[in-house]
């Protein structure tokens, strides 16, 4: 994975077991004037269009996944593709040129503008002719790219899925969109505390940019392989709020039939579950209602909860892949990651949260959740892997 806390797994993990911030003022275009002035980028750039710099961040991730998992030794058209994106967009200069010259743009550029334009690629990358699938539903792009290729693993029709998601968000564009929908958390004065996800002063998100890619096979097949499995992706859910397209439900429902479809797809009772990574993005109204849909699922039992967008931002169309992964890590290192600048919890997010520091906890079976503009809701079980 490539997250605004290093360009590897490896990285991004000592990021957050150091509960440190990837939040920073934005380098990438003079943002002084900008409602907001900061912003949790990866640490690289490649001149050129946003599709460019996406395509890049897809396979340096896969790359990544494909050094652990080693060689694919199935038919090609036994594997499939399944991503999470949204579509890419050109740079203002680039706008501008245009506008100047009277230039359209070429068919190359609008291909790698798709929200496909990922998928496409890993599949070219690695020669996979089974399924190619892309989502682009927001925020819960990439947990849904994960569900999908888990239900067709189940159903036969592959032997290999590769999923995951990136998105790149920090340009003009985006930043001006989501300042006039009010969603930005606007310290300016205070970046590395501006993402402080269930805490009374939270104002709004911070905008985060990166890719996560995971290799899902069969057990027995990667064990006759000689690969050991990291963790078992075990259950998912999806929902649909059909509320408003910027606002949760408050009472929590729509997060809660996620998780409770989640939990019944992986065949285990709430109390199985030991750690939530929420899907916490520092919004006033998100956060009470993901808590209250926590309560809803969970009654009594409380697991414990954090939100890695506290040090990540908030990596939208990538942050299901990358935090199904961070899930995953905290499972087998027995370390879960915390929810920094939680200096105030809120009453209203009554929670067992990671506060500030790592605790370390063995977990057998974690949750985490993505909840998108729009309505989508996901979320994805694992299960600690023992022979």
């Amino acid at each position: 994975m490539v997250t605004p806390l290093g360009n590897d797994a490896a990285s991004t993990w000592a990021g957050l077991m150091e509960a440190r911030s990837g939040v920073d003022l934005i380098r990438r275009f003079p943002a002084s004037r900008f409602p907001v002035t900061f912003a949790a980028e990866v640490g690289l750039h490649l001149g050129g269009d946003g599709g460019d710099f996406k395509l890049l961040l897809a396979r340096m991730a896969l790359d990544e996944a494909l050094r652990m998992s080693g060689p694919l030794p199935y038919a090609p058209e036994r594997v499939g593709v399944c991503m999470g994106s949204e579509a890419a967009r050109p740079s203002l200069e680039v706008i501008a040129r245009r506008y100047r010259h009277s230039e359209a743009p070429t068919l190359a550029e609008l291909r790698r503008a798709e929200p496909s334009a990922p998928t496409r690629a890993i599949a070219g990358l690695v020669g996979a002719r089974g399924p190619l699938t892309t989502v682009s539903t927001a925020c819960t792009s990439s947990s849904q790219a994960v569900g999908e290729g888990l239900l067709r693993m189940r159903r036969g029709e592959v032997d290999a899925m590769i999923v995951g998601g990136v998105d790149v968000l920090v340009d003009p564009v985006m930043v001006t969109g989501f300042s006039l929908l009010g969603a930005l958390s606007t310290r300016n004065e205070d970046p590395k505390g501006a993402s402080r996800p269930f805490d009374l002063g939270r104002d709004g998100f911070v905008l985060g940019e990166g890719a996560g890619v995971l290799i899902l096979e069969d057990e027995a097949a990667a064990l006759a392989r000689g690969v050991t499995p990291l963790v078992t992706l075990s259950g998912f859910g999806c929902s649909c709020n059909a509320y408003r397209i910027t606002d949760s439900p408050p009472d929590g429902r729509g997060a809660a039939q996620a998780m409770a479809l989640a939990l019944e797809d992986a065949g285990l009772p709430p109390e199985a579950i030991g750690y939530i990574n929420a899907h916490g993005t520092s919004t006033p109204m998100n956060d009470v209602s993901e808590t209250r849909g926590i309560q809803r699922t969970f009654g009594a039992h409380q697991p414990a909860v954090s939100s890695t967008k506290s040090m990540m931002g908030h990596l939208v169309a990538a942050c299901g892949a990358v935090e199904a992964i961070v899930t995953g890590l905290a499972i087998q290192e027995e370390r879960l990651p915390p929810t920094i600048n939680l200096d105030a919890p809120d009453p209203e997010c009554d929670l067992d949260h990671v506060a500030q520091q790592p605790r370390g906890a063995r977990v057998d079976h974690a949750l985490t959740n993505a909840f998108g503009f729009g309505g989508s809701n996901g979320t994805l079980v694992l299960s600690r892997w023992s022979p």
